[in-house]
């Protein structure tokens, strides 16, 4: 039977465990291998991340089938609804059922006369990501931090993916605020992450606006607006963002960091944020 979760009178079914919160024993799989080390070839087995293509119906409209990791499909639907400007909230949703074995995602809403997104642009993510939307909202926030948070908030990151430590080949991301992660989210779509994120987010009833969002994946023009979204102030990233990611990031008021790690990072648009006060124009070449 599938689990049930009510939530302010939400009835949202799936068969999936981790829906409440219990880790997927599908979220890797065990392959043979053949391995060279110190000159050497041996067989052996290798755990690497599952894959899972799950389509997403709204009112009966097939919407679209996202490529992700088979963990927290309930929040990655809810995230993905939500930042597309399908939902505003989880009280838009009448009820849903995520089948992992159909690869199905079926929501349906409050409100009957949904109307399918006429343009989707496809996105750069890992997993084969789309969007319908392609305007983030200005973020306005007095949030400060310093840099030493932010880096202790990476090294939090880093010893929470747990996915990541026995596969491999995921992005892991959180939200947090000054001191601590409080939502935590891997998936082989870095896009997919935040999705899952601001799912979970909407699940618990979490305010995602003056929080700090963390990722180990590349920062682009699609997790601005994703961040935006969230109104979310400052996104940090152990790699270096996209040209594009600078500019919106510019633009939308968002601090972008970069490189945040081994005691140092790189802060790239508005970085009064962390302290720094200077007068930059982003995006320009010198000479």
């Amino acid at each position: 039977m599938p689990g049930v979760l009510e939530r302010q009178g939400i009835k949202i079914m799936s068969n999936e465990v981790d829906v409440l919160d219990i880790p997927s024993v599908e979220a890797d799989i065990c392959v043979e291998c053949e391995r060279f080390s110190d000159g050497k070839w041996v067989s052996t087995i290798a755990h690497v991340p599952n894959e899972l293509k799950l389509t997403i119906y709204v009112n009966k409209l097939e919407l679209v089938t996202v490529l992700c990791t088979p963990t927290k499909l309930n929040n990655l639907v809810l995230g993905f609804l939500y930042g597309e400007g399908i939902i505003s909230c989880i009280d838009d949703i009448l009820w849903m059922r995520t089948c992992e074995e159909e690869n199905v995602s079926d929501v349906r809403l409050i409100k009957p006369e949904f109307t399918m997104p006429a343009h989707r642009t496809l996105t750069p993510g890992c997993g084969g990501g789309a969007t319908f939307t392609s305007e983030g909202q200005k973020v306005e926030s007095d949030l400060v931090v310093t840099p030493m948070e932010v880096l202790a908030l990476v090294k939090q990151l880093l010893e929470q993916m747990e996915l990541y430590k026995v596969s491999g080949g995921v992005h892991t991301s959180a939200i947090a605020d000054h001191k601590n992660l409080l939502v935590v989210a891997e998936d082989i779509g870095r896009h997919n992450t935040l999705d899952k994120i601001q799912g979970e987010c909407l699940m618990r009833d979490l305010a995602t606006k003056d929080k700090i969002l963390l990722s180990t994946g590349r920062i682009s023009s699609e997790m601005l607006i994703k961040a935006a979204k969230m109104q979310t102030p400052v996104i940090v990233s152990r790699h270096s963002p996209t040209g594009g990611a600078v500019l919106l990031a510019l633009e939308l008021g968002i601090t972008l960091v970069g490189h945040a790690r081994a005691g140092s990072l790189r802060v790239y648009t508005h970085p009064e944020r962390l302290g720094r006060i200077r007068n930059y124009t982003a995006g320009k070449k010198s000479g």
